[in-house]
């Protein structure tokens, strides 16, 4: 059957949710990775049983389905590869706290940040924190295994997934888990679907883990003379046992970024910029004191200066050298390739000192900033779109920087996943057996590969492409 009579079909089925407008073609057929590949239908399901129908009929078709929420991954996660057809679950919203057991009921499209306040107002807390929670979906955090800035303390979104419920390729009904705490019954099959990328099935509704609500916090903003000591400053810190539930770290070129964007300084008669960790203690006011006396100790020994606050106003804007180094780095070129690697503790400084060579080697600007308590950084290669020579050594950099990470004992990617962007570098992290394994159950679930195909094992090179030009919600710039 030709793809045009498998969509008359499809539509003859879903009466009513499925839209083949060109805007609506359009702006489903990317996500903020920005690369463009046309689709031929846009399907927002009403019930189960209509996303049980697609994929049935994709299935017998062989049709490629591409499942998405809001479409914030930044590595192509929900960029329709091979086209075919867009399952839009953005629409499924609906969350329900069980104020007893602390479990919330949600649908895969329930965004991050309404969650976390419905769990709040019952004095419950959903921890996975990422950076786009204000937009990002729950559906698309457990096809990724989001992390954020929260995850040495509180572990990431797989940390949190008690069941899910949802189908097959071949359209069949399943569920992972339960609502209980305890849960033994074969393979643990829950866990193979957080992370995969939504190539393995689709997530119809799941039931999440939550914790009583911290109920004060603490910010403490220091400044130090280089990157090293910065970060030797926070292993430092780790060491006396104090594990902040933010402990970010910002290397110079980093802080440099947010203070051109803003116009201040940082620290006024601080010269000359220094390497920055941002840190934030929760739990209660006794806990918080405790750790509080061991973090001005530490500071007054270490950091150049430092600020504090228990206002959450003034803590905010103590964030705003967090929050503005990301959008101000565009001035450092037009294209970033931001690498959410991650390495053992014990060798986060061997990998600054590697990028500080990259610098040196490429001639190009990589401010690199991250969650200095779980070994994640952002590494971002900055390069001129358009510039042949620009884009080869950025090419030839990352590569490198992939390697030195495996190398040192790391992953390629901490929280953004595989998707598109990595591909090139499954290799670099994986072995073919291990590669081998992985494809098996890909085929074992998805005889037909219908399911986001193109992701995770066909290598693409995402700077071979240019992006939409187009601004997006969440975008920094």
């Amino acid at each position: 059957m030709s793809k045009k009579a498998a969509l008359s079909e499809l539509k003859r089925k879903l009466r009513g949710s499925v839209s083949t407008d060109p805007s609506d073609l359009y702006w489903k057929s990317f996500d903020s990775s920005k690369l463009l590949f046309p689709i031929d239908a846009v399907v927002r399901p009403k019930n189960e049983k209509e996303v049980g129908q697609l994929l049935k009929l994709a299935n017998k078709h062989k049709v490629p389905v591409t499942p998405r929420g809001s479409g914030t991954c930044l590595i192509g996660c929900a960029s329709s590869v091979h086209g075919g057809w867009v399952l839009d679950m953005s629409s499924w919203k609906k969350i329900r706290i069980d104020k007893v057991t602390g479990m919330a009921y949600v649908q895969p499209g329930a965004v991050i940040d309404k969650i976390q306040e419905r769990a709040a107002r019952l004095g419950w807390y959903y921890p996975p924190d990422p950076s786009s929670k204000r937009f990002c979906t729950i559906g698309g955090n457990i096809a990724c295994n989001s992390g954020g800035m929260t995850g040495a303390k509180y572990g990431v979104t797989r940390d949190y997934i008690y069941a899910l419920e949802g189908f097959l390729p071949s359209g069949d009904f399943v569920r992972w888990g339960a609502d209980v705490r305890k849960y033994v019954s074969g393979y643990n099959m829950r866990d193979l679907w957080v992370g995969s990328e939504g190539t393995l099935g689709v997530v119809t509704s799941a039931i999440l883990k939550l914790i009583p609500k911290p109920s004060c916090k603490w910010t403490f903003l220091a400044g130090f003379k280089s990157d090293i000591q910065g970060l030797d400053s926070s292993q430092a810190l780790l060491k006396s046992k104090v594990i902040p539930a933010i402990l970010e770290w910002l290397d110079t070129e980093t802080v440099q970024c947010a203070e051109r964007r803003t116009g201040k300084p940082i620290f006024r008669k601080l010269q000359p910029t220094p390497s920055v960790v941002l840190l934030e203690l929760d739990g209660d006011k006794a806990s918080i004191e405790a750790d509080r006396k061991t973090v001005l100790t530490w500071a007054g020994k270490r950091a150049l200066r430092y600020s504090e606050t228990y206002d959450r106003e003034k803590a905010e804007q103590l964030w705003q050298v967090r929050r503005q180094c990301s959008p101000a780095m565009y001035e450092m070129g037009n294209t970033k390739l931001n690498e959410d690697v991650v390495v053992p503790l014990r060798n986060q400084k061997a990998l600054v000192r590697f990028v500080r060579q990259l610098k040196k080697d490429t001639g190009l600007a990589i401010p690199t900033f991250g969650h200095a308590a779980d070994g994640n950084f952002h590494v971002n290669i900055m390069f001129n779109r358009g510039d042949k020579s620009e884009e080869r050594i950025a090419k030839k950099g990352v590569m490198a920087l992939m390697k030195k990470v495996v190398e040192l004992g790391g992953a390629i990617s901490g929280e953004h996943g595989i998707g598109l962007g990595k591909s090139v570098f499954l290799s670099v992290q994986h072995n073919k057996a291990e590669i081998a394994a992985m494809k098996a159950v890909k085929d074992a679930l998805d005889p037909n590969s219908i399911m986001n195909p193109g992701k995770i094992f066909e290598p693409f090179e995402v700077w071979s492409k240019e992006p939409e030009k187009v601004q997006l919600p969440w975008d920094h710039k």
